[in-house]
């Protein structure tokens, strides 16, 4: 996805978006119209001529100030509605980009510069339209019709209007581009980087305040809070500095108009009322033209924005991610005499660029290529039947995670991997994972209640099922100590002890009947006390015709394997 997309994407359809410019460019012709009328009005009432000749422009008067109303509120009616609802056109195709590479493709990306992105960048392209698109289309239009309008009066004056716009124009690109471009492309990268303090800090706060750092994550957050500060005051600034000096020429624009068209009062009909006229008009049209230093400042942070929010998602599928997936068809693939991988190499996503999808976060190459190649897997043959148990054992780097997120496909590979007949490659990640389910490490638990973070692997379970599930995976009593399955369960599940969740976690992939399940450091964070009683509790749980595999640090107890495979350097030893 590139910048141009997201500006296209984010600018509303023309069918839905002209009711806008038309109400903008009405409320404009409106006002200059309305002060165009008021100064002939009062310049003409000053002759005292006969009421009949007036009486029309007292009434123009009146629909012009009523129009300038009724136009306004419909621009922003229509406007904000094609805006707005195209901001959701905006975010789901940002998902839709971002999904195929969850969670493996977005390792690099900080979670609080992702969220940043999510929200504020995404909200910053409502601009487009409202602040960038509207005021200079609107302004163009109105600028162009009233200096036809003066011309017809007096095509000096039309021309001095003319050429003060012109300067008006360059002053607001120049002026605010030296002022404040820098600025402006600062903001969302600051932004992001306080998202990223702050996120940092409350969902770290336990580990910081035990060891006594949270003074110093207090520093970060209050750093990043200042250099943003500074750029949003150097930013304000040239764009105050632009709009002042696009208000000076308001007034030079009159004062040439008045020093041109003044000599040619009395001739060829030019009164004193079309004097009034052309030299209070530009206020008017400048009035029209303010918007437009900010529409270019607008414009340039809209711009930012579009760019942080293509990185997010790449034009090509990092090395590493599946890619090119057929289609869900929302059966799952039959196990067959099980799983078999043949040849099979992977590795983790290509970062060797020396920069993360985050453009505020540079990663270092060399480091980031030592971690790619600890995790690696390498020519690796292995097959699980139906029902069988498999301890996968090794030391840290060896490549047991990186197994568990090939089986499940979060990781592309290369050789042979084959559920039952089925090329695994051949079938969508959707329904590889209706057979294949995983249980990680650190399972994600959700800021609900205990039955929904359960309903969320079968919506259509009852509460005797979902007990059931809980009973099996040792969770029952417990769960009725907290209140039964209304438990809150708190934000990422910090209400929960490791092993609590992980019991969770199993009881969800349990409710979803996965024929095959890996469990990834089942006992990680647990007491080692309580390694072999959880242990037991997950592997008796799943029946017995399920095949798991389990990718262990620690020591199993007898009885609840048939068989261990050892990785060593992404290889089986």
């Amino acid at each position: 996805m590139s910048a141009s997309d997201v500006l296209r994407t984010a600018q509303p359809p023309l069918r839905r978006f002209w009711w806008a410019l038309a109400a903008g460019l009405g409320t404009a012709i409106s006002a200059i119209a309305l002060f165009a009328a008021s100064a002939w009005l009062i310049t003409r009432s000053a002759e005292q001529p006969a009421v009949m000749y007036i009486t029309a422009v007292v009434v123009a008067v009146r629909a012009f100030a009523l129009g300038r109303g009724v136009f306004r509120y419909l621009e922003r009616l229509t406007g904000h509605d094609a805006a707005l609802g195209q901001l959701a056109t905006v975010r789901a195709s940002l998902v839709r980009g971002i999904v195929p590479l969850a969670p493996d493709g977005l390792g690099g990306t900080r979670r609080g510069a992702l969220l940043s992105r999510l929200v504020d960048d995404v909200d910053e392209l409502q601009n487009l339209p409202l602040r960038v698109v509207m005021p200079l289309g609107v302004a163009g239009l109105a600028s162009v019709t009233s200096v036809v309008f003066v011309a017809f009066l007096s095509p000096a004056a039309a021309i001095a209007l003319a050429l003060c716009l012109a300067i008006a124009f360059a002053l607001a690109v120049g002026v605010g581009w030296l002022a404040g471009a820098r600025a402006e492309r600062q903001v969302a990268p600051l932004r992001s980087r306080l998202a990223d303090a702050l996120v940092d800090e409350l969902t770290s706060l336990d580990v910081l305040t035990a060891f006594g750092a949270t003074d110093a994550a207090h520093a970060r957050v209050r750093a990043a809070d200042e250099t943003l500060r500074r750029a949003t005051v150097r930013r304000a600034g040239a764009q105050g500095l632009t709009s002042g000096a696009v208000s000076l020429l308001a007034g030079i624009a009159s004062l040439a108009t008045l020093f041109v068209a003044a000599p040619l009062l009395g001739e060829g009909g030019f009164t004193g009322p079309a004097l009034a006229v052309v030299v209070l008009l530009p206020m008017a049209v400048f009035e029209v033209f303010g918007p437009v230093p900010l529409a270019l400042a607008s414009w340039r942070q809209v711009r930012t924005a579009a760019d942080r929010i293509a990185r997010t998602v790449p034009d090509e599928t990092p090395v590493g991610i599946p890619h090119d997936e057929p289609a869900a068809t929302g059966d799952a693939p039959a196990l067959g005499t099980g799983i078999s991988l043949r040849g099979v190499s992977a590795r983790w996503p290509d970062r060797a660029s020396g920069r993360s999808t985050d453009a505020d976060v540079t990663v270092d190459a060399d480091a980031a290529a030592s971690v790619d190649d600890a995790g690696r897997l390498t020519d690796l043959d292995l097959h699980v039947a139906p029902g069988e148990r498999v301890l996968v054992t090794g030391p840290s780097g060896a490549g047991k995670t990186t197994l568990a997120h090939v089986l499940v496909r979060f990781l592309d590979y290369a050789g042979s991997y084959r559920i039952g007949d089925a090329e695994a490659r051949e079938l969508s990640g959707d329904d590889l994972r209706r057979t294949i389910g995983l249980c990680e490490q650190s399972p994600y638990l959700f800021d609900e209640s205990l039955r929904q973070n359960l309903l969320f692997a079968r919506d259509t379970a009852d509460d005797a099922q979902l007990w059931n599930a809980l009973d099996r995976v040792g969770l029952a009593g417990w769960a009725r100590e907290r209140g039964g399955l209304d438990a809150a369960l708190g934000e990422r599940g910090a209400l929960v002890s490791g092993g609590q969740a992980q019991r969770i976690a199993l009881a969800r992939a349990l409710l979803a009947d996965f024929p095959v399940l890996v469990l990834d450091e089942p006992t990680a964070g647990v007491d080692p006390a309580a390694s072999d009683a959880l242990l037991t509790d997950l592997l008796t749980a799943v029946d017995a015709d399920r095949a798991v595999v389990l990718i262990s640090h620690v020591e199993v107890p007898g009885g609840l394997v048939d068989r261990e495979v050892r990785l060593e350097s992404g290889r089986i030893v």
